[in-house]
């Protein structure tokens, strides 16, 4: 189990986290959701150490600012809204350095195990046919999906993702959070997912936390955290209304 205890965050004076808390158990998906600058992906970083904050992250009774970077990819894997790259790694070696955190020096080799999570990362994401292009030469969804692999082969015991579906069309958002589901179902392990659409939110998280200005609004079942009373505080319209007329024009 995670708890995240009265998590700050400052940044030159300004309180952008204030106080966040939350429990995430152990097989389960935390949506954390609210409206732009609510503070959703300072949380996300502050979890994954990225940056400075007050407050406390206990992950299995210990508190994982005391964790050696090593230990800490072992334990928490983080994917970024966008990743850029400027060398022509084949997807095979962007995958293959998620193993790192695992061997007994930069220059050891892969064991047997390490090979094995690498196959199940490409085989599971769909990559295994583009093992050696390069990835300068790949879609924006077909990128994200490399760098889902590389925490697949990570192997942490928690994933954060920060907008997993950013910038992709509906197949690939579809296809990515199907891929997330199937791992937290497959492993016993979590989740934590900032995201922007509700929609999704609630069809694939079975736990929410609800952020306004940096504070937390409501934690719990996404049914209960999502309710009316909540998200038209927060985003200050009627947000069901909104999204039920959208859904109108398919009818």
């Amino acid at each position: 189990m995670l708890k995240a205890e009265n998590i700050t965050v400052r940044y030159d004076g300004n309180t952008v986290l204030d106080n966040v808390s939350f429990i995430l158990p152990k097989g389960s998906w935390l949506m954390v959701a609210g409206p732009n600058g609510a503070g959703k992906s300072t949380l996300a970083r502050a979890l994954a150490q990225g940056v400075p904050y007050s407050g406390k992250v206990i992950y299995d009774g210990v508190d994982i600012a005391s964790l050696k970077p090593a230990q800490l990819a072992r334990k928490l894997g983080m994917l970024e809204q966008s990743n850029h790259l400027g060398y022509s790694f084949t997807v095979s070696e962007i995958v293959r350095l998620g193993r790192y955190a695992y061997r007994s020096s930069p220059f050891s080799k892969a064991d047997s195990d390490d090979e094995s999570l690498i196959e199940k990362a490409l085989e599971y994401t769909g990559l295994t046919q583009l093992a050696e292009r390069s990835v300068l030469t790949l879609s924006g969804g077909e990128l994200q999906r490399v760098f889902l692999a590389q925490l697949f082969a990570q192997d942490p015991e928690i994933l954060i993702l920060d907008e997993p579906t950013n910038h992709l069309d509906l197949v690939y958002q579809k296809g990515v959070l199907d891929l997330v589901r199937q791992w937290v179902k497959g492993t016993g392990r979590s989740v934590i997912s900032v995201v922007h659409d509700l929609s999704l939110a609630r069809a694939y998280g079975d736990k929410a936390l609800l952020l306004s200005q940096g504070k937390a609004v409501a934690e719990g079942a996404p049914c209960e955290v999502f309710c009316d009373e909540n998200l038209n505080a927060v985003y200050g319209m009627d947000v069901r209304g909104f999204l039920t007329s959208l859904l109108d024009q398919w009818k």
